[in-house]
């Protein structure tokens, strides 16, 4: 069974320095129908001003995946880590007994465009961890590239969590398929473009909850960047 989700159903919160698209429940969004998918908790899709940021602040057993669009953005956390995170890099945080970390865009004319997403975590009360990984473009051009894993597969960054999260860039004729075991769900979110998933038809910021399907076909990209997740029941 697929659910396709709109784009404007979405969450949306403007703080002026913070414009955010929330596509689960979230801070002043709350719908009792879209608290998460799985275990998929969070996707917010997040413009952040030129200067402004998020302040230090924590998290605690959880595994935050962030995807830059545009721009960048600085983080700094409480285990040292000092980065700046550019278009096509993945960066994983475990929360696990607590971390502190803040986020800015340091650009003084230029807006940070990011995914920011968290995965509730197969094991808690782990030690706080840090990974942060370039995909290169070409290994998303017409394919699922694997991106974050359990296990590291394919050099995508670890999560402590029973879940993968693919990314794709889907233009003109090509075409991808994902096998999915029936007995659990999954989530497409097509972050910009247009695409078609098993004959749904989606636009940039749509969404696809997926479950009891055994297979995924894309197809139909025009400009399309796509993320899918393969999520625990």
């Amino acid at each position: 069974m697929i659910t396709l989700r709109k784009s404007q159903e979405r969450g949306y919160a403007d703080h002026g320095w913070l414009k955010s698209f929330h596509s689960f429940s979230f801070a002043g969004y709350h719908d009792p129908r879209f608290m998460g998918w799985g275990n998929l908790r969070v996707i917010n899709d997040d413009q952040v001003a030129p200067g402004m940021g998020f302040g230090k602040h924590g998290h605690r057993n959880m595994e935050i995946v962030t995807y830059v669009l545009s721009g960048e953005l600085a983080h700094e956390d409480s285990m040292g880590n000092v980065k700046g995170i550019p278009p096509g890099d993945v960066q994983r945080m475990s929360a696990g007994t607590g971390v502190m970390h803040s986020e800015f865009n340091h650009a003084k004319d230029q807006t940070t465009h990011l995914l920011q997403i968290w995965i509730e975590p197969n094991v808690l009360e782990i030690s706080p961890g840090y990974e942060q990984k370039t995909i290169p473009l070409n290994d998303k051009q017409g394919k699922l590239r694997l991106v974050a894993s359990p296990d590291g597969a394919d050099d995508s960054v670890q999560i402590h969590a029973d879940a993968k999260m693919y990314a794709g860039l889907f233009n003109g004729p090509q075409t991808a398929q994902l096998a999915l075991n029936p007995q659990r769900k999954a989530y497409a979110h097509l972050i910009s473009g247009s695409l078609s998933i098993n004959g749904h038809s989606l636009s940039g910021g749509d969404a696809l909850l997926i479950e009891n399907e055994s297979e995924l076909v894309i197809e139909e990209g025009k400009n399309a960047e796509v993320l899918i997740f393969d999520l625990s029941h």
